[in-house]
Formats: structure tokens, C-alpha cells, sequence
């Protein structure tokens, strides 16, 4: 058996640290609507879908085993890829939070890590047709079936509710709501999670820590699990605003519709493997859930503009985790290089985000400006 490096060691704290800018990245996914719809403070909102992210990590390991074994061939993956890939998932995630573009944590590591094992192992190192079938499938279709389920939810529940009066009405749905938008932060925990317990699993599988084919430890489990919830109950309230108040103006029943329907794709999906991007899933579930109402404004241009953050997500990771792997493979000056220049960007993001703050207190003031696309980064 392998031994514990220092590289094995830091590579486990860089995944965890990828998995943290996961939680805080994709809090909006649950508790945007509940928040915009005022089902729940925004605190109160956070902190229920942290403790859920991380029960939801106990309920699968499915996702995690498509990772570790199914993208990239892990007997030709170092640690120093795994390490390059990681930075090219965290680089992107802080650059699309600091726009407010809800975009992929799913793809962003998919993408540095493709981008990574491709420099360090050549072509064959990736299998592509099994990223052609658990990931870009999935990401074309998740979306459109969140969607389509969340127009027929929506119609349907203001028909029901026709005759009711207003004031019960919604009240009834953001009662609905704190049940559902939790149901999705526990999808999100059992899908999302697992991503990190893949990687980590794989580097430990590269290391000669676990053998060939192996799972995730439970130690694994649980450290994935509490690193996505305290990023979680951070909240990444730029994002928050973006999906709750910039793609559509969504009521009570919408919201209660949105995050139904993107739980049930969400679970459906990671009981059958799929690592999909629970972003994609919610972002179509809330158009979905606009559509569904008559004369509900949808704002398509920001739409359109978070569908280029999704094309831009792959490749953008995986630019920046191949550069790194082609630094990091020269040995521990390499990573330490990779690891000054990441720290160094992240700290510039979190400077320039300072300019102009987003919080609980003024998450669902309406955006004062458009999202940036990835083309203007």
C-alpha cells in the first residue's frame, strides 16, 4: 500500500477547500426561491439546507464511484493531476461567484480534471464515452426535464388553487416550500458531495492508499459531508439573488413547483449514477416555473447569458487544470507555484467583491446590474 505524502495530504485539503466553494456555490439551488418568495429568513434558509447537504452525503455513493473510477483512468492519475484539476474547479467557481453566475461546480471539477489528466496522462487517460454518458447527456437533458416538469407543477398548482384565497393560498406554499427547498438542499447533499468523496477517493487510489475499484471510506464520507455544508451555510448570496430575483419573478406556488420537480430529477439522477449539475437542474426548474404562470416576466437575456457560463464551464476548467497539471508535474516547486498563484487569484476575487457586497440583508433587492457573461472575464 501507498503512503500518505505530503502532495496525497495536500491534494485531500484542496478537495475539501473545492468542496466548500461547492456549498457556498450552490446554496442558491435550494433556498433561492424560499428566500425570494420570503418562506424563509435568509439565515434561517442557509443554515436548514447545511445541516441537510450534510446528511445528504450519507445516502449514496454512487456519483462518487462513477468519479473515481469512470471519467479518467486512475491507473495512469497522479495526485499532482488530481491537485491541477481541483485548482481549475476552484478558480472557476470564485470567478462565476463574483459575476453572480449560477454555473456548474459539477462541471468545473469534471472540467479541470479532464483538462489535468489530459496533459499529465495524454488522451487515453480520459474515457469519454463515459463522460459523453454520465455527464454532457445528463447536462443537456436535465435542465429541459426540470424545466418541463415545473411548467406542468406550476399550472397545475394555480389551477388547484383557483378558488382559494390569496392570503391561504400562500401561505399554504411557503409551508410547501421550506418542506421542499429542504428536500432539494438533501439532493444536492447526496449528489453533490459525492464529487469530492470521488476525487478524493481517486487520489487515494493513485497513491496506492486503496486499491483498484475501491469506495469511498467513511471518513471520506464525512469530511465531504461537513465541508459542503459550512460552505453551505456561508451562502453564496450573489448567486442567491441571481436565481431568486434575476431569471423570473416567481410566487409562492412556482417556487414550491421549481423545487419539487428539481428534486425529483436530482435524486432520480444520482440513484442511477448521473453526476449531474444540480445548478442546471434548478436554473430549469425555476424558467420552467416562470413559464408556467400566465404573464410571469422571465428575464431570457440573463437565461441566455448563464447558458454561455454553462458552455464556457468545461473547457474553462480544463484550460486552466491542464495549465496547472503541466506546472505542477515539475515537482514540489511546481505545486507550490500552482498553489500561490490559486491563492493569489482568490484573494484578488475576494477583493473585488468587496466593491460591491451582497448579504442576507440585501439578497432580494433586485439586481442593479445585468450578469456578466464569461466571455467578458
Amino acid at each position: 500500500m501507498g503512503d500518505w505524502s505530503f502532495l496525497v495530504v495536500a491534494v485531500v485539503l484542496t478537495a475539501l477547500a473545492f468542496d466548500f466553494t461547492n456549498g457556498f456555490h450552490d446554496t442558491a439551488n435550494a433556498m433561492a426561491t424560499s428566500i425570494a418568495t420570503g418562506a424563509l429568513p435568509p439565515r434561517i434558509a442557509v443554515a436548514i439546507s447545511g445541516a441537510l447537504n450534510l446528511v445528504g452525503a450519507f445516502l449514496s455513493t454512487e456519483v462518487a464511484k462513477t468519479i473515481s473510477g469512470g471519467i479518467v483512468d486512475d491507473s495512469l492519475v497522479t495526485p499532482a493531476m488530481i491537485f491541477a484539476g481541483l485548482v481549475g474547479a476552484i478558480v472557476w467557481n470564485l470567478v462565476t461567484w463574483v459575476f453572480g453566475l449560477p454555473s456548474s461546480s459539477s462541471h468545473a471539477l469534471f472540467g479541470g480534471l479532464i483538462g489535468a489528466v489530459w496533459v499529465g496522462a495524454g488522451v487515453k487517460g480520459v474515457h469519454f464515452s463515459v463522460v459523453t454518458e454520465k455527464i454532457l447527456i445528463p447536462a443537456l437533458a436535465s435542465p429541459l426535464i426540470a424545466g418541463v416538469v415545473a411548467v406542468a407543477g406550476t399550472y397545475l398548482a394555480y389551477v388547484i388553487t383557483r378558488r382559494g384565497r390569496q392570503e391561504e393560498v400562500t401561505r399554504g406554499f411557503r409551508a410547501g416550500q421550506i418542506a421542499s427547498a429542504s428536500l432539494v438542499s438533501l439532493a444536492h447533499g447526496t449528489n453533490d458531495a459525492q464529487k469530492t468523496m470521488g476525487v478524493i477517493t481517486l487520489t487515494l487510489i493513485s497513491a496506492g492508499v486503496l486499491s483498484h475499484g475501491s469506495g469511498p471510506p467513511w471518513w471520506v464520507v464525512t469530511m465531504a459531508g461537513l465541508a459542503i455544508a459550512l460552505g453551505t451555510y456561508v451562502g453564496g448570496w450573489r448567486i442567491i439573488r441571481t436565481m431568486g430575483r434575476g431569471l423570473a419573478d416567481i410566487q409562492s406556488p412556482q417556487g414550491f413547483a421549481a423545487e419539487t420537480s428539481a428534486t425529483t430529477v436530482i435524486l432520480a439522477s444520482s440513484h442511477l449514477g448521473f453526476a449531474l449539475s444540480t445548478t442546471q437542474v434548478c436554473s430549469g426548474a425555476i424558467l420552467g416555473a416562470g413559464v408556467g404562470r400566465r404573464l410571469a416576466e422571465v428575464r431570457w437575456s440573463v437565461a441566455g447569458r448563464m447558458v454561455l457560463a454553462w458552455v464556457f464551464t468545461l473547457p474553462a476548467a480544463a484550460t486552466v487544470g491542464g495549465l496547472a497539471a503541466a506546472v505542477a508535474q515539475q515537482g514540489t516547486a511546481g505545486i507550490v507555484v500552482v498553489l500561490v498563484a490559486a491563492i493569489a487569484v482568490a484573494t484578488a476575487i475576494y477583493v473585488v467583491s468587496r466593491r460591491n457586497p451582497v448579504h442576507a440583508a440585501n439578497v432580494n433587492d433586485q439586481p442593479t446590474t445585468a450578469v456578466i457573461s464569461p466571455s467578458a472575464v
